[in-house]
This record gives structure tokens, C-alpha cells and sequence, in this order.
């Protein structure tokens, strides 16, 4: 059998909703090189696994308690044939016939490069205060960008916010050199597992390529009690990752929130954005405070 010249390594659980039209766009790329998909399903119910079954090379399952952001994904692509490696959660639908091409270019013409990651656009229904803070992520550009660290000194001498800057990854749709990952596979987390091994890679010498012309459609209007708790996550890995705390101060605290009431107020004056104005500087808060807590000696 002819091995592809790209495998999607896709995580999923109850996608059925999003996952034909995310299948429909891959099946029409206009690629040259073989494709395969290899699904890696947290226990399905809603008809995710049926769907699959006749859609992709390699299903695997796993019970939904042992998900991991890291390791789930390195499981998928130890299974995984291609040189290149797509990493895709199951709502990012392919913006184009031509997303594959772009997000695998980069590769192909630097040896150097070890990822690229696509542009994310909002989908048309999603909330206005979700298309604002969409388009202040890295993913919402169109200008690409090429990311190197000098080494370890120089990473370390700067700020925190820009050891962020310089590691933006995004695993809801990006692609890896397989010889890079067999070295330097993502590491257990519960959260950011991407940032993470954007980080790794960097220090070890690799680029990073943003390929907007790689866009898929995703986003997501969550509840705030979800925002809040996924924000804390994510700003205890960031200080755990970059020593980064937004909101280091209860003081700093108070102030955030009355910029996020009135901001949230002129975007979008509703019930879930006003919620989101409190659970968003909260969770940056405590989770800065608990990476505090987790790094000091004991």
C-alpha cells in the first residue's frame, strides 16, 4: 500500500454535528500525495463512531476519563503513515479546497520548519462578543509570520508576554513534521499542550510558520461557569509555561473586571456577556495564582 503523504490526526467526541461537513472538506482537497485520517474517539454516543467507521483509515477509542491533551494526540500519531501530521479537533471545518496545500507548504520548503498552524475564522452565527476576542488571537491574522528563538538566553531574557507571543501554536488545527515529533512528542497536560510544544521545539532550534491561507471555520460561544473554569486552566499553564500573569493583584483584579463590564456592554449587552466580564478576569486571576502556588518551594 502506498504510504500518504499527509495523515489528519482527528480527536473526537459526540462531533456529529460538525463532522460531515469537516469530512466533505477534506475529501475535497485538491492535494497532490495521499491522505489518510486516523480518529482518536473519546467513547461517542451520538453517532460519532458510526459515522467514522466508513469515513477514516484508523479508528481508535478511548474512555473519555483518559483523555489527555498531549498524550491522546501523540496515541493518534504513533498510529499515523505521513510525513506531515495534521492535528484537527472535530468542529474546525476546512475554509477552503485549498487549506491542505497551505498548511502543508511550509514544510515542504524549509527543513527547518517543525509546525504551522491555520487561521481560525469565526463561524457566521457566532455571538459578537465571540468575533471580537477571535480576532485578537495570533489565529485571526492574515499576514503570516515565521517564528524563531536565537536560544535559550535570548528566549529568557524576554518579557513574559512575549515568550507567549513567540510560541503561539494552535492544535485546533495545525500540522507537524513526524521526524520532529519522534524526538519531541507533546507531553502529558491537562490544557495548552500546544504552547507547550511550541515552546520545546523552539529552544531546540525549529521554526514555526502562521499559514493563513490555511483557514478553517471554528468558534464556540460557551457558557461563562465553562469560560471561566478553561480560562483558570489556562493561566496557571501560562505562568507554569512563560511565568505570565495577566491579573496579578486583587487590585488589578477589580479594575479588569470594570473594563471587561463596560467593554462587554458595548459589544454585546446580554445576560451571558455580562457573566463572561467577571469569569474571564477571575479565572486569569486564580489561575496565575495557583501557577504562583504550584512553582513555589516546599
Amino acid at each position: 500500500m502506498t504510504e500518504p503523504r499527509v495523515s489528519i490526526v482527528l480527536v473526537t467526541r459526540n462531533g456529529v454535528a460538525t463532522l460531515p461537513a469537516l469530512l466533505d472538506m477534506v475529501s475535497a482537497q485538491r492535494f497532490d500525495g495521499g491522505v489518510e485520517i486516523v480518529a482518536v474517539d473519546s467513547s461517542s454516543t451520538d453517532g460519532t463512531l458510526e459515522l467514522l467507521r466508513s469515513r477514516v483509515r484508523t479508528l481508535m477509542t478511548i474512555a473519555p476519563e483518559s483523555f489527555d491533551h498531549g498524550l491522546t494526540r501523540n496515541h493518534g500519531i504513533e498510529k499515523a503513515r505521513g510525513e506531515f501530521v495534521v492535528l484537527l479537533v472535530q468542529d474546525a471545518v476546512p475554509a477552503s479546497d485549498q487549506w491542505l496545500g497551505a498548511l502543508v507548504a511550509p514544510l515542504e520548503s524549509d527543513q527547518t520548519v517543525a509546525g504551522t498552524f491555520a487561521r481560525q475564522i469565526p463561524r457566521t452565527d457566532s455571538r459578537p462578543l465571540t468575533r471580537h476576542y477571535a480576532g485578537r488571537w495570533v489565529a485571526a491574522s492574515t499576514a503570516p509570520r515565521t517564528t524563531r528563538i536565537a536560544g535559550r538566553a535570548a528566549f529568557a531574557a524576554l518579557a513574559p508576554d512575549a515568550r507567549l507571543e513567540r510560541c503561539a501554536f494552535d492544535n485546533v488545527c495545525s500540522c507537524i513534521r513526524r521526524s520532529v515529533w519522534s524526538t519531541l512528542p507533546f507531553s502529558a497536560a491537562p490544557f495548552a499542550e500546544d504552547l507547550e510544544w511550541a515552546k520545546t521545539v523552539l529552544l531546540a532550534g525549529h521554526t514555526l510558520v502562521y499559514a493563513p491561507d490555511a483557514a478553517v471555520i471554528h468558534s464556540h460561544d460557551r457558557s461563562a461557569a465553562y469560560e471561566f473554569e478553561r480560562t483558570r486552566l489556562l493561566h496557571q499553564r501560562l505562568y507554569d509555561l512563560f511565568g505570565m500573569r495577566t491579573i496579578p493583584t486583587g487590585a488589578a483584579l477589580v479594575r479588569a473586571i470594570g473594563a471587561s463590564l463596560a467593554l462587554h456592554a458595548s459589544i454585546e449587552p446580554t445576560p451571558r456577556a455580562l457573566a463572561l466580564a467577571l469569569a474571564w478576569p477571575l479565572g486569569q486571576y486564580l489561575g496565575g495564582r495557583d501557577g504562583v502556588r504550584a512553582a513555589a518551594p516546599r
